[in-house]
């Protein structure tokens, strides 16, 4: 399958995403793990793009197409991928459709998760990321915490709480979500590509997309 995920950060597209790719053996690409691994590592395209990240903004376009495009012809692509978090603005999504178009590959369709907005300011508040770079497993504190509070329980080091996870950070995200990240749903519409499903399950948003590609 070869799918965009949408939907407001903490609404669940990371979960879907792995949920799905195991079904068919397409890969999950998020332009978000691979900028935090950059950061981590303290390559220069990290260092470039960590200024924007603290402060929940963007990164630009400029970074995110030369890591989408050699991205795609990696060969664990050729059965399929989801990208995660990707476009995030009318402009990326332009561009991203020339791309496709360049590369010759066609989109099975869009999902789009929607999610409450309370919902969306619980779970991302109380989530926690293992700090190792190549880990990087996820907890909540809440519904899913470590065996030990504050280790990872897969490599043993500390679980801590993102910078771009704090409510101030949550809401930032929220809001530049809205103002640019939005608009896509409306883009995807008139190319004919959307599908949209409202619920908190990802179990029930896998069940509707393998529905929908006739699964």
């Amino acid at each position: 399958m070869k799918l965009i995920l949408l939907g407001a950060p903490g609404a669940g597209k990371g979960t879907v995403a792995k949920m799905l790719t195991a079904l068919d053996g397409s890969v999950q690409i998020s332009t978000g793990d691979i900028l935090r691994g950059a950061v981590q590592a303290g390559t220069p395209l990290g260092k470039e793009a960590e200024a924007f990240m603290k402060r929940g903004d963007l990164v630009p376009d400029s970074l995110i197409m030369g890591i989408m495009e050699k991205r795609l012809q990696e060969p664990d692509c050729a059965k399929g991928f989801l990208l995660d978090g990707f476009p995030r603005t009318i402009p990326q999504a332009e561009a991203l459709k020339v791309l496709l178009n360049k590369l010759g590959i066609t989109l099975d369709m869009v999902v789009n998760l929607e999610v409450p907005r309370d919902i969306i300011l619980d779970r991302l508040c109380t989530r926690r990321t293992c700090s190792n770079g190549k880990c990087q497993a996820i907890y909540n504190v809440k519904s899913n915490p470590p065996k030990q509070a504050g280790v990872c329980d897969k490599c043993g080091n500390p679980v801590v709480q993102r910078d771009d996870e704090t409510e101030e950070a949550i809401l930032h995200r929220l809001a530049t979500y809205n103002q640019k990240t939005a608009p896509l749903i409306g883009f995807y519409d008139k190319e004919g590509q959307m599908f949209t499903v409202v619920c908190t399950s990802s179990d029930v948003v896998v069940n509707a997309v393998k529905a929908k590609l006739g699964m």
